[in-house]
């Protein structure tokens, strides 16, 4: 970490000297960020423990951060955010492209000279009396063939910190950008300065952030510019607005694609070993899956990525991918040792927690993390707590980041450079009725139809008619960078350019509900069997029977051996009602029409063929 201008004097000697960069683009833009922002110091990040330490005891001394017992949680920390900023604020984010209608129906458009404009009003000072930190990062391995440089400004060390953990970050990225390498621009502030523009201070405040806010993307010039807010996604800007806005705007024009998918190695009892990508929306069982521990004997599961994947053709034809993260920003509720043992003892030190709850022992506790409540806390708020509070002690997004080496599950080969070949791509949705526990697509096509349609359910009848669908299609609405019917028809491109060497393609659902209401699938472990047919039909030693949906297991395809699961449970599972399937696709109609004809004809084909079948 190198200071500059009023912060030299806390450098010590052992700091490098970097002062600037020999890239005249990036030693530019930085100077112009300065004059717009008027920070008192700039630092060139370099990536370092020692950085690291030195940011942490800069939080930690002024209250940003508190520091965990090191006996329970050695080199861990508390941050607490302000109540107004905890979760991405997906009515601020904005996709600024040139044309409006590459923005698509399902995101914010905003002109881009006029927001522009906006953006530099609200920055205009924005960094008084603040150290403007140059973040250089790599998103995927130093140099790998799939992998992309960013840079970051931002005012927070918080971030910095973060994104040290998130990302490769460091000096080696400034020396590949100044060899030429390309590179993203991101530029994030707090909107907290702490001198006005008549020079009076104001003291610093344990979260600073702004009731404005901005998170907004350019695809068109690959940058992203983000204000008010220094929580998680809106401020670690390598994570939805790079590797997801922008990249899957870079995947569109460059022949790849960019998802929001978890990677995993499945290794079956005779030593085969299989990749799988999925997606699936909030609240699905993705890290859940992402670390999973089969319960069916030989078989095992490594972790690759529990959020996003990179995907390209390789050189052999084959499609291959990389998780271009380097840690995991997870959710802290719901995960424990019952749900997710292999995230809890990632979490053993080396730790960020943001707006969980602390234990008077010094350690961290959130719902889930155990059957029982201890008996006193200070929750997210700072607030005295005890379980007759009557509220969570967590909040509901909190959440831990944590580096993805420490993972107990993590694969060998989850650095590749070139990343790992795919054999199967998977999709889910939260669906109590109608959608089997697993179903095959008969094609890449068919796939893709799949994974437009993607939904759960906001409300059920009992009769087991659809209710209002909540759609997610690919689990990217929040995160696609353009027009969501060109991306389904980028993925048919991809498809095509594969030819014979796609992967399958599958989609599943944990969640459907009995009469009783209750789930009839026990999920967790469990969901190894599901995986272990895919690989059987990968494999060509499973059968399945084609239905109007896709291709389900034949009976008795499922290994169920211990399982307590009647024969009319595990038909529940697999049930097809032709009433409410014909009314699902009269709202995939309807949502389809919302695209109008930027449609691929070929999913309206796919939603005919369901429709012809069903009728049959």
């Amino acid at each position: 970490m190198t200071l500059t201008n009023s912060s030299r004097q806390n450098t010590g000697d052992a700091y490098p000297t970097r002062t600037g960069s020999t890239d005249p683009n990036l030693q530019a833009w930085v100077d112009e960020i300065a004059r717009l922002t008027e920070p008192d110091a700039i630092v060139w990040c370099d990536g370092s423990k020692r950085e690291a330490n030195e940011l942490s005891k800069l939080l930690v001394a002024s209250g940003q951060l508190i520091r965990l017992n090191p006996e329970w949680r050695p080199n861990s920390f508390l941050a607490r955010t302000n109540p107004k900023d905890v979760a991405r604020v997906e009515n601020r984010t904005f996709i600024c492209s040139n044309d409006e209608a590459d923005a698509g129906p399902t995101n914010n458009w905003a002109e881009p000279s006029a927001m522009r404009a906006e953006l530099r009003g609200v920055f205009a000072g924005s960094m008084r009396g603040r150290t403007m930190y140059i973040v250089p990062f790599s998103m995927g391995p130093l140099g790998g063939p799939i992998s992309q440089l960013g840079v970051e400004i931002t005012d927070s060390p918080y971030v910095v910190l973060n994104m040290g953990i998130m990302t490769r970050m460091g000096e080696t990225v400034l020396t590949m950008i100044e060899a030429g390498e390309p590179w993203v621009h991101t530029v994030h502030s707090v909107g907290y300065p702490l001198v006005d523009q008549s020079g009076i201070t104001r003291p610093e405040v344990e979260w600073p952030c702004n009731d404005d806010k901005y998170i907004v993307q350019f695809p068109d010039t690959r940058e992203v510019w983000s204000y008010g807010s220094g929580y998680g996604g809106n401020a670690l800007l390598s994570k939805k607005s790079f590797a997801l806005r922008i990249a899957s705007v870079m995947g569109r024009d460059e022949g790849w694609l960019a998802e929001h998918m978890l990677l995993i190695k499945l290794i079956s009892p005779d030593g085969g070993v299989f990749h799988v990508a999925a997606a699936f929306p909030s609240a699905c069982g993705k890290t859940n899956l992402s670390m999973l521990r089969p319960t069916i004997p030989g078989w095992r599961v490594e972790t690759i990525g529990d959020d996003i994947a990179w995907l390209r053709q390789g050189e052999d034809g084959r499609l291959w991918a990389i998780n271009p993260e380097a840690g995991f920003f997870g959710v802290a509720p719901g995960t424990g040792e019952t749900t997710n043992p292999t995230a809890v003892s990632t979490m053993w030190g080396n730790t960020i927690f943001t707006n969980v709850a602390l234990r008077d022992d010094g350690d961290v506790w959130w719902e889930g993390l155990t059957e029982k409540a201890p008996d006193h806390l200070i929750d997210w708020q700072g607030k005295d707590w005890t379980p007759d509070s009557g509220r969570t002690a967590a909040h509901p997004n909190s959440r831990f980041t944590v580096a993805a080496a420490q993972c107990p599950s993590i694969a060998d080969d989850w650095e590749a450079a070139g990343g790992v070949p795919i054999d199967a791509i998977v999709f889910g949705g939260r669906r109590a009725t109608n959608v089997p526990l697993v179903a095959q697509a008969r094609s890449w096509k068919h796939g893709v139809f799949m994974g437009a349609t993607i939904s759960s359910e906001k409300t059920a009848a009992a009769d087991g008619i659809v209710g209002e669908l909540r759609r997610d299609p690919f689990a990217m609405l929040p995160f696609c960078g353009y027009n969501m019917a060109d991306y389904w028809g980028h993925w048919l491109k991809v498809g095509k350019e594969l030819g014979t060497n796609a992967p399958a393609i599958f989609q599943v659902n944990w969640f459907r509900k009995g009469p009783d209401g209750g789930f009839i699938w026990p999920g967790f472990g469990e969901n190894s069997r599901v995986l272990e047919w895919m690989i059987r039909r990968i494999q060509g030693t499973a059968d399945a029977i084609d239905t109007p949906i896709g291709l389900l297991p034949a009976e008795d395809g499922l290994n169920l051996d211990g399982l307590d699961l009647s024969k009319e449970a595990v038909d529940q599972l697999f049930a097809i009602d032709q009433t409410s399937w014909l009314a699902e696709c009269d709202l995939t109609e309807e949502y389809f029409d919302k695209f109008g004809d930027r449609v691929p004809p070929a999913l309206r084909a796919e939603l005919a063929s369901v429709r012809y079948h069903l009728k049959d």
